[in-house]
């Protein structure tokens, strides 16, 4: 198979030509059709993120493929099959605290890593190697337009964070980093789960009326100064009544004030769910204050990804209609244009901008 192989961290990915994956017990290998490369995927590649990847490897956060090997132990699964790889793998030998690795991506901890070497691969190749119960069925409109369902990829990061909230139909939530790349997913999910009311506070004013526009009076914009008690009396003020549920996700260059901003106009015995990454480049620490969380009953968590369930979910929604992946703006690229996708997928990071690397030809 060929597939685009980072050699090191600041070089080009380089197509090769590679032995073909075997699946063995509890694994299945798909020819893969289409995966998201993500916006910051220069910055993985180049190292500033420092995420823990070895390679040589073959990076990719999963995506759309067809099943051609099974291992003995698939019962449903069939050869021909079109499903949705999750990249999200965990080990097998600890149900209650398993290690996890992103395949072809990042991990956590000694253990992930230790996942990482041997689901070392990702999804920029022609073929991919996956735990069994990472595979999932697509439904047949699917069969249509797997670049666009690639997007799956996208929309079950936030997806996972407002599960773990337990977001409600009819609750007001609010987005913090919602003109960003996952942030305006997070809109677009909360709102297909029944969100009553979505404040979106962000600097872009043009992302804004984006937001509002496609989904109307349940969004509420709030355009964002830098002033952290101006910005919180703002976002309050928009949403009209209580703050039920903040979501976090703004990127690592985003400083710790947004987030602390956001974060503190949620009700009493609200809940606060951190998905983002301020402060892994470094910078001023989160600190909210304890009296205010505690006083206030407020419940602050944090969450990595989502669930196995969340993938089964986010397909149910894109199926039933009640998340429309037809106005997603995709540019999909050949195997052999890899750097030129994530060149452009570094320039296209807005909302439902996806950026996909489709490795047949187009």
């Amino acid at each position: 198979m060929r597939a685009a192989v980072l050699t090191e961290f600041g070089a080009p990915l380089t197509v090769q030509e590679m032995p073909d994956p075997v699946a063995g017990g509890g694994e299945v290998v798909v020819q893969v059709l289409a995966g998201c490369v993500p916006p910051y995927a220069e910055e993985v590649f180049n190292g500033r993120r420092n995420y823990p990847l070895e390679p040589p490897v073959v990076p990719g956060t999963g995506g759309v493929g067809r099943i051609v090997s099974i291992g003995p132990d698939a019962t449903r699964l069939r050869v021909g099959d079109l499903v949705w790889c999750d990249c999200t793998v965990r080990s097998r030998d600890d149900a209650l605290t398993p290690d996890i690795t992103l395949q072809g991506w990042s991990s956590r901890g000694d253990g992930g890593a230790r996942l990482a070497r041997h689901l070392h691969d990702g999804s920029f190749a022609e073929l991919m190697r996956v735990p069994t119960e990472n595979v999932y069925a697509l439904p047949t409109e699917a069969e249509g337009d797997p670049a666009r369902w690639s997007s799956l990829g996208v929309y079950v990061i936030p997806y996972g964070g407002l599960l773990a909230g337990g977001l409600e139909a009819g609750e007001t939530l609010l987005v913090s980093g919602a003109t960003g790349n996952l942030g305006s997913a997070a809109v677009a999910t909360a709102l297909a789960m029944g969100a009553g009311r979505v404040v979106t506070p962000g600097r872009n004013r043009a992302v804004l009326d984006l937001l509002a526009d496609r989904f109307g009076p349940r969004v509420r914009p709030v355009q964002l100064t830098g002033d952290e008690d101006a910005d919180r009396t703002a976002m309050s003020a928009a949403a009209g009544g209580p703050i039920d549920m903040v979501i976090d996700l703004l990127p690592p260059a985003a400083p710790s004030s947004a987030a602390r901003a956001a974060a503190m106009t949620v009700r009493e015995y609200g809940r606060v769910v951190l998905m983002g990454g301020v402060g892994m480049l470094g910078g001023a620490d989160l600190a909210l204050p304890y009296p205010w969380i505690m006083r206030n009953s407020v419940t602050v968590r944090g969450q990595w990804m989502y669930p196995r369930s969340a993938n089964v979910g986010m397909i149910r929604l894109v199926a039933s209609g009640a998340l429309d992946l037809n106005a997603e703006w995709v540019r999909t690229f050949p195997l052999d244009a890899v750097n030129d996708a994530v060149e452009y997928a570094a320039a296209h990071g807005g909302p439902f901008d996806r950026t996909v690397l489709a490795p047949p030809a187009n």
